[in-house]
């Protein structure tokens, strides 16, 4: 027979475990810097209203439910997924990557964000320092910035020359066909910004210390070059949206949206189905009535500060 205070208990515990993730949500989306006024009456001015939070939290935790379940299916069927993260500045890759693999497993879903390539990898294949980051057999690799700095940064900032430009707009198509026939679902994706946005974007970070270490001289570069940053995505898109591994574009004026609408689409992407799961039971802990547990030196406790 059902104890009505232990149904009770457990109410209550999982009101409190949803209030701890919606807090941890709530964390993510304490973003908004302090502002100077003039600033911040900007932003509001050219910005509508948003998605309501409460909505936005429930279509976001109902989203991230599917991804555990895409995530299950990957590692069960031993697929290998790979999504590309491309876009200016600030336009929120990061922001979605991170509500992506929230409440993933790391082992199974993991982020590559490599840093300027090195001396030595400068003289090797342009691909090659990319591939050891590729998917095993159920995994999802998830690339915050790709082989595709060849024909954005590193073409605008003069770090690539023409030919070398030219060398990966004619390789990368047979690249990614390659990962596809190999096995590989290759998912790209592109956010974009407007001028304005961007502009905004950075006048934020600039004026919050929790953010600036976003900002680099590249990022401030780009503001400068915004034009030739648009020219290169053009010709990007012109040469390397392929039927294999085709671009999606994610409006990402509205972080919110964007956020919400690039998960929907990640997950419309893959044909997961639900997977065989072995029933979970927690087994009865070992109890030695000899056993004495054993008083720690207090030196040893991190203090209670909070």
């Amino acid at each position: 027979m059902n104890d009505p205070k232990h149904e009770a208990a457990n109410q209550d515990w999982l009101e409190a475990e949803l209030a701890d993730t919606l807090d941890e949500d709530y964390e993510l989306e304490l973003s908004e810097p302090a502002l100077s006024d003039e600033i911040r009456k900007i932003y509001r001015k050219t910005h509508p209203p948003t998605i309501p939070r409460i909505e936005y939290f429930r279509a976001l935790l109902s989203l991230q439910a599917e991804l555990i379940k895409l995530q299950d299916w990957v590692a069960y069927h031993k697929e290998k997924v790979v999504v590309v993260f491309e876009g200016r500045d600030s336009a929120g890759k990061g922001g979605v990557i991170k509500r992506i693999t929230q409440r993933l497993n790391p082992r199974t879903a993991r982020v590559v964000a490599l840093p300027a390539p090195s001396d030595r990898e400068k003289s090797q294949w342009y691909f090659q320092r990319y591939v050891p980051h590729l998917p095993a057999g159920g995994e999802i690799v998830l690339f915050d910035r790709s082989w595709y700095n060849r024909s954005g940064v590193e073409r605008v900032m003069g770090f690539a020359n023409e030919d070398q430009v030219q060398q990966f707009f004619h390789d990368v198509p047979e690249f990614e066909r390659m990962l596809v026939r190999s096995g590989i679902r290759v998912i790209k994706y592109w956010f974009s910004i407007t001028d304005e946005e961007q502009q905004l974007r950075f006048l934020m970070r600039i004026h919050d210390p929790l953010k600036q270490w976003k900002l680099s001289p590249m990022d401030l570069q780009s503001r400068v070059r915004w034009e030739s940053y648009t020219k290169a995505k053009e010709e990007t898109f012109a040469r390397t949206n392929i039927p294999e591994a085709p671009w999606y574009i994610v409006e990402g004026n509205d972080k919110k949206r964007a956020r919400l609408n690039c998960i929907a689409h990640l997950l419309s992407q893959v044909p997961y189905e639900p997977v065989p799961h072995e029933e979970i039971t927690l087994p009865n802990r070992v109890f030695n009535p000899d056993y004495e547990r054993k008083v720690l030196p207090p030196e040893l406790y991190v203090p209670s500060k909070y």
